[in-house]
């Protein structure tokens, strides 16, 4: 996925391309995890759609929620989707950040196999 250490930099438009294509799966993992919330508050809670979608974001953005749970199972379920959004906030943070932290990482790399190559013509 990422550029070998003996490789070169990636050219700085392809990395733009890498960090969209990253925000994009951040992006897609948040959504996803915002319509799991959702359809279980509407399933498990029988709230509307729209009052399960603001206590999904609630969790998902760690705010906590909003309406009163009610049943044995959408409390069950409230805590266990609060659990899994702790999660979700890493997981995203990971992706959206591995190719800063891969490219930093591979210039101290790309600098330590330049000091440790020879020079041409023997000097010191």
């Amino acid at each position: 996925m990422f550029e070998h250490r003996h490789e070169g930099l990636l050219p700085a438009r392809e990395f733009a391309r890498r960090l969209l294509r990253h925000a994009g799966l951040a992006s897609a993992v948040i959504f996803g995890s915002l319509l799991f919330g959702v359809c279980g508050y509407v399933w498990f809670e029988g709230l509307t759609w729209v009052d399960g979608f603001l206590n999904a974001a609630m969790i998902l953005g760690g705010m906590g929620p909003v309406a009163t749970i009610q049943t044995t199972g959408g409390k069950i379920f409230a805590g266990l989707y609060a659990l899994y959004s702790g999660l979700v906030f890493l997981v995203a943070a990971g992706i959206l950040l591995a190719p800063l932290f891969h490219r930093v990482m591979h210039r101290f790399h790309l600098g330590d196999e330049e000091r440790a190559r020879p020079r041409a013509g023997g000097g010191s």
